[in-house]
């Protein structure tokens, strides 16, 4: 499937490609802080390659437009590390709400949600269930970790550390694989002081305590051995299940009315 930019499509174009039925990908990430060693960008940079690679993978009869990245989000927990451009929650809400609402008004009815970022996660979801309830429309709305499935998200985790994790190995390795002159390779630790219980809780659930969110320091492991084959080979995992996501999800809005 060629990509298709919302921000390069005319209002008449737009508007057409919302009554043929076309389908819009909204992308989230956050610009925030990631250590010492990763740029403020690193969310939104993983988020943008997964969701072009994605798009251009698709074999799909039901047009996606994908939307500006939504680069700024809810990082409230990063700020007191500098660094952080953040939204608290309720104006997060708010802005999610108004981007599907202005989606709706331009005549989408099926809107997709892919974060890259674990504070954006739970608002999220609650605006794709607010949506749903106001409009007859289609909502689909995921983090991209939680698309691959857990077993390889097991095996990656003892191969590469915590997936996402916040500025360790895993997302060292998937910004060496996309921008290696973004990485400071001169600031890398190569020991860290983890936290085993921010990555042991049960999924959807929250253990955490004040200042500690994210890790010592404002990240959860040392990312010294990460290297640009792991990165590409964990892109590739992420990729293909967020392809085959975005085609089981386009899949079944084509064959069902709301």
């Amino acid at each position: 499937m060629n990509l298709q930019y919302f921000q390069s499509l005319t209002r008449d174009e737009l508007t057409n490609l919302a009554s043929s039925g076309a389908a819009v990908l909204v992308p989230l990430g956050a610009t925030e802080q990631h250590g010492p060693h990763l740029p403020s960008y690193t969310d939104s940079l993983i988020c943008e390659s997964i969701c072009e690679t994605a798009i251009s993978r698709l074999n799909t009869q039901t047009p996606l437009i994908i939307t500006p990245m939504l680069s700024m989000g809810c990082s409230q927990h990063h700020l007191a590390f500098g660094g952080t451009i953040s939204f608290r929650s309720s104006t997060y809400l708010a802005m999610l709400q108004d981007i599907g609402e202005s989606l709706f008004s331009c005549g989408f009815t099926k809107i997709i949600f892919l974060n890259s970022h674990g504070g954006n996660e739970s608002i999220m979801l609650q605006v794709a269930n607010d949506l749903l309830v106001k409009h007859p429309i289609w909502v689909a709305a995921a983090s991209y970790w939680n698309l691959v499935p857990t077993p390889i998200r097991e095996q990656l985790k003892e191969e590469i550390g915590p997936m996402p994790g916040h500025a360790g190995i895993f997302e060292t390795a998937l910004v060496k694989a996309l921008r290696p002159q973004w990485v400071k390779e001169d600031c890398m630790v190569t020991e860290h002081d983890s936290l085993p219980w921010l990555s042991t809780g049960m999924p959807n659930t929250l253990l955490g305590t004040h200042g500690l969110l994210t890790g010592r320091q404002g990240y959860t492991d040392a990312p010294i051995q990460a290297t640009i084959e792991m990165g590409q080979q964990s892109l590739e995992i992420i990729t293909q299940h967020v392809t085959d996501w975005l085609e089981l999800t386009l899949q079944t809005m084509e064959k069902t009315e709301c």
